[in-house]
């Protein structure tokens, strides 16, 4: 049923599934400690509001899932805040604006469409199938309920469903084709001259008076920005001591109370189906449904019946086997059926929100509880019972942590000592971030703040990790100041170098075309101005190892006239000037019709991506976007 959507989606809402995880459950992720001034509202998309702790969540969540994709690659130095910080907010604001669209245009998924696109995620799956436990365990361990992931997982099929609708109405004609071949096969003979911008870099020379009336006319953006260093303490479950293993007594309590759950095996049922989608007569479809239903009592083979007939692709080649099931797996109503059946029955046609159905109860495997005394569940059993006194712990001592940051405004010292934590501080660091706590957004908001800032308070604690927080205070601050030119003359001196270079070499190019446009050949008129002539012949549109300046200024050249080459100036991706002389323009033979068809489905997927992309800024002007206080921008003067 969902089959058109998974192949159209593969990597896109499969492929991303655990992206899901991620960023869009970052709103319900680890809370931040609540204070007065209430949370500010950072973006409205359409009639929905996009909220500080949202965003901050979904920044953290972000962050932590690029650190790791990163590991040992990561450079703090070289992290942008400030940009890592506008794409989760892009991020967030976008897929607001889709969702009301599609809601708003009566895209939905309902429960049966979320269902069995869940089966096929292999993320949930074990041996092969859907398990329930293991859906169950994988977002219980990025902190998100059953039903906040589905309705996600609604949002994201729905807005999937628009996607396509857009993407399969796209088509290219014959002529359209026939262009794009023209334009991608289409080879232009160019030579071009370049002069290396090294050479005329070693000619030039600045004066000290130069670099002074650059220094003047820069002044103002010759700023160090403001910069902080915190001290803070941090609290996080990893530093806790485990608590000691628990006796008998208490091991038997928490096994009494996760027996059930945790313990037992559930019993699992292999069943096989039969699907007859409602379709536009549903009467006419249970007629359908109670024939093969006679069929099979009369000694029909319920595989070849399946394969013929069944309306579930995923099921229809394997003879309509679903493999095993545990309860909570199917629709109440296909399960109360599948349950009450014993081996090789046949039950149905019975209505659920997939259609009629036949099922056939094909295995059971009983349900199994592992014993209290099983060496396994004993561990498991102290473990379980560690982690719930380290959470315990943790919770009675980020209440501590809040209370003594409070009662002690002026200094960290006695919450680290009532605690057990050591003061650590942060290297200097300014409002686009730094490396360690500092690359957190809270602690750049909460750093640069009037409490933090200026009035030389704690922090409240703020959430740096699904299981951290920490209380930051200033330890050093420095406003923002004019940079003197003692500190900027080399940089400044470099930029003017650099900018009489290339003027240079831009004087030269234009004496270069000058010289050819007089009649004299490019390869005399180069050399005798030491250019370097380059050669490379016939070349086409996306030329693999060319210059991606030249080819773009090249193939915008018009056609030249018979022996007269089109001639023109510009600077390549290296920097260095170029003059570029186009002699010919050789169109291709005609595309056979072999080629024609290997290039059709790769232009209508341009076309539908360039359709979907107007589409989405159609969209964009129906739900408009307000970014009411963006987070990467500076707090005003009054903060």
């Amino acid at each position: 049923m969902l089959q058109q959507i998974r192949d159209r989606t593969s990597g896109i809402v499969a492929g991303a599934i655990v992206g899901l995880l991620v960023v869009p459950f970052a709103f319900f992720g680890i809370e931040t400690f609540s204070g007065g001034g209430g949370d500010p509202v950072v973006a409205k998309v359409g009639d929905q509001k996009i909220l500080q702790s949202e965003f901050q969540n979904a920044y953290d969540q972000s962050y932590r899932q690029y650190l790791a994709r990163m590991g040992e690659n990561f450079k703090p130095e070289q992290f942008n805040a400030a940009n890592f910080r506008k794409l989760v907010l892009d991020d967030m604001t976008h897929e607001s604006m889709m969702r009301q669209f599609a809601e708003e245009s009566g895209y939905r998924a309902n429960n049966a469409v979320v269902f069995e696109y869940l089966q096929q995620i292999p993320f949930f799956q074990k041996d092969g199938a859907f398990d329930t436990e293991t859906y169950r365990s994988a977002l219980a361990r990025q902190g998100t309920s059953v039903t906040r992931f589905e309705e996600q997982l609604r949002n994201t099929i729905a807005i999937e469903q628009m996607r396509g609708g857009v993407l399969e109405t796209a088509f290219v004609t014959d002529a359209d084709i026939q262009q794009a071949w023209r334009l991608a096969m289409q080879d232009r003979v160019v030579e071009y001259a370049v002069f290396d911008q090294a050479k005329y870099l070693a000619q030039a020379s600045v004066t000290d008076e130069q670099i002074k009336a650059r220094y003047d006319q820069k002044k103002a953006q010759l700023m160090a920005p403001e910069r902080i260093r915190l001290a803070y303490v941090e609290l996080s479950v990893e530093a806790l001591t485990q608590a000691s293993p628990p006796g008998q007594d208490v091991l038997k309590a928490v096994y009494d109370a996760e027996k059930a759950g945790r313990f037992t095996t559930q019993e699992q049922r292999k069943a096989s189906h039969i699907l007859i989608n409602f379709g536009a007569d549903k009467g006419a479809a249970q007629k359908k449904a109670e024939g093969l239903a006679a069929q099979l009592k009369s000694g029909g083979n319920f595989a070849e019946l399946a394969r013929a007939n069944t309306d579930d692709t995923g099921s229809k080649d394997k003879g309509g086997d679903l493999g095993w099931l545990k309860r909570g797996q199917m629709p109440e109503s296909f399960e109360k059926e599948l349950f009450d059946l014993k081996a090789g029955e046949v039950a149905g046609p019975i209505e659920t929100e997939f259609g009629w159905q036949l099922i056939r109860l094909d295995e059971l495997k009983p349900s199994v509880v592992r014993g209290f005394a099983d060496a396994d569940v004993q561990q498991e059993l102290i473990t379980l019972y560690q982690n719930r006194e380290l959470q315990k712990r943790f919770q009675e001592l980020s209440g501590k942590l809040e209370q003594l940051a409070f009662e002690n405004n002026a200094s960290l010292d006695p919450v680290a000592k009532e605690l057990g934590l050591q003061v650590q501080t942060t290297d200097w660091f300014t409002r686009e971030g730094g490396s360690g706590i500092a690359a957190n957004a809270a602690v750049q908001q909460a750093a640069f703040s009037q409490e933090v800032r200026a009035d030389n308070e704690n922090s409240k604690p703020i959430a740096v990790g699904d299981s951290s927080y920490v209380v930051v205070r200033k330890a050093a601050y420095e406003a923002p100041r004019q940079k003197p030119l003692a500190e900027v003359s080399e940089s400044l001196r470099e930029e003017l170098r650099a900018d009489a270079a290339k003027a240079q070499a831009q004087a030269d190019a234009k004496k270069l075309i000058a010289e050819l446009r007089a009649g004299k050949p490019l390869a005399e008129a180069a050399t005798a101005l030491s250019a370097e002539l380059r050669s490379p012949g016939a070349i086409k549109r996306f030329q693999q190892g060319e210059d991606g300046k030249l080819l773009q200024a090249l193939f915008k050249l018009p056609r030249p006239a018979a022996g007269k080459p089109q001639i023109s100036e510009l600077v390549l991706a290296s920097g260095n000037v170029a003059v570029v002389s186009l002699n010919e323009v050789r169109d291709p033979v005609p595309p056979t019709a072999e080629e024609l068809s290997q290039l059709r489905p790769r232009l209508r997927e341009m076309q539908a991506g360039a359709e979907f992309t107007a589409y989405q800024k159609a969209i964009g002007e129906k739900v408009k976007i307000e970014l009411v206080n963006p987070p990467a921008a500076a707090p005003s003067a009054e903060e």
